[in-house]
């Protein structure tokens, strides 16, 4: 059952801009516990996974394959936590919209902007401005605290090498849109439990399936999967299977632009 609730009455010289919802909204982020927990437990699989990971390779580094050699890649190494992150990151995107409407408190702040994108713009913008700086920090500490590891070895790079700086940059543009997805599905399914099914089933279970079909035709769809598609940008060298980098994460990105169209449709459409 849905309660259409009546716009409030403006206070007398109060104006709705996109900047006042827009501070609204960073308010009210910056006011949750979890939305410090989520970012700080994010920075933490960044780079302990970065340190756990190097540290191994190095510990069994004298005793590696040929192969294994062959297939060592310093960058890539150091930035492994990102697939934990994106799982926190995800969740996090999609709590910022469904914990409104599981409190209630989506009705306030439609009621506050009757014309109602101003909300869902600017839920996007403070959460992708948010978790872009602390990814793209997140990001660096795990680069260099991967490659102080593995300097023990000698098997360290540095930013200036081929796809370095992209592959970092890159990791911390894959979370926010990952986080951003959440960010949309929250707003389209409105239910904390569906949004992070749906999400994870995008980016983990949607994989899998495509994987189990023959080789013809899982070689022609998985480059276009959300989460391969993305991950592209993150990789220092790239899979030749896969996308080019950018073409990849302009793939992923526009995943996100059709999931915000049917968000922003729903949301004029649909009572609070």
């Amino acid at each position: 059952m849905t309660t259409t609730v009546p716009a409030a009455a403006p206070m007398p010289g109060a104006r709705v801009t996109q900047s006042r919802v827009l501070a609204s909204e960073w308010v009210k982020f910056r006011s949750l516990r979890s939305s410090y927990i989520a970012l700080a437990a994010a920075l933490v699989a960044m780079i302990g996974f970065a340190v756990l990971v190097t540290t191994v390779l190095v510990n069994r580094w004298p005793h590696a394959t040929p192969q294994e050699k062959a297939h060592f890649n310093a960058t890539d190494s150091s930035l492994s936590g990102f697939f934990l992150a994106q799982l926190i990151i995800g969740v996090l995107g999609v709590l910022v919209i469904s914990g409104e409407y599981g409190t209630g408190m989506i009705r306030a702040s439609l009621s506050a902007a009757p014309r109602r994108l101003p909300v869902l713009w600017a839920k996007l913008a403070v959460f992708a401005g948010i978790t872009f700086v602390v990814t793209v920090v997140g990001s660096f500490a795990a680069f260099f605290s991967g490659q102080a590891v593995l300097s023990s070895q000698y098997l360290q790079t540095t930013l200036a090498g081929p796809g370095v700086l992209r592959a970092v940059i890159g990791t911390a543009l894959y979370l926010t849109v990952v986080g951003l997805l959440g960010v949309a599905l929250g707003w389209i399914l409105r239910h904390t439990a569906g949004a992070i099914a749906t999400l994870f089933g995008l980016l983990l279970v949607l994989p899998a399936l495509v994987s189990a079909l023959p080789d013809s035709w899982s070689s022609k769809i998985d480059p276009y999967l959300p989460s391969t598609a993305g991950q592209a940008v993150t990789a220092a060298v790239p899979d030749p299977a896969d996308l080019a980098p950018w073409t990849g994460f302009a793939v992923f990105a526009g995943y996100l632009v059709v999931a915000v169209v049917v968000a922003a449709v729903l949301l004029r459409r649909r009572d609070a």
